[in-house]
């Protein structure tokens, strides 16, 4: 199953009875902290919940999969998430 933004708020709305549209902006804000913070190389720690922060991956040479001809593969910033102690262990159970 997949929980969407949409899911998230709704749930978010019913259980605090604060207006969905509310409730909407602050999550899209939060996320585009979280981005804009990202884009810039900043490290984003969410207590108990995890960490995101953005890698560079290596260039590389690849392989087209259909012609086997190889390609480079330039280097690349990608965002990676470590869960936290609390998501690592309510995932365990």
């Amino acid at each position: 199953m997949t929980l969407t933004k949409k899911e998230i708020v709704l749930k978010i709305a019913q259980e605090t009875g604060v207006r969905q549209v509310d409730v909407k902006k602050v999550v899209q804000k939060t996320l585009d902290t979280i981005i804009d913070a990202l884009a810039k190389g900043d490290k984003v720690e969410l207590r108990n919940f995890g960490v995101f922060k953005v890698k560079s991956r290596k260039p590389k040479i690849g392989r087209n999969p259909r012609t086997g001809v190889t390609v480079p593969v330039p280097q690349r910033k990608v965002a990676v998430f470590k869960p936290g102690r609390v998501m690592k262990q309510r995932l365990k159970a």
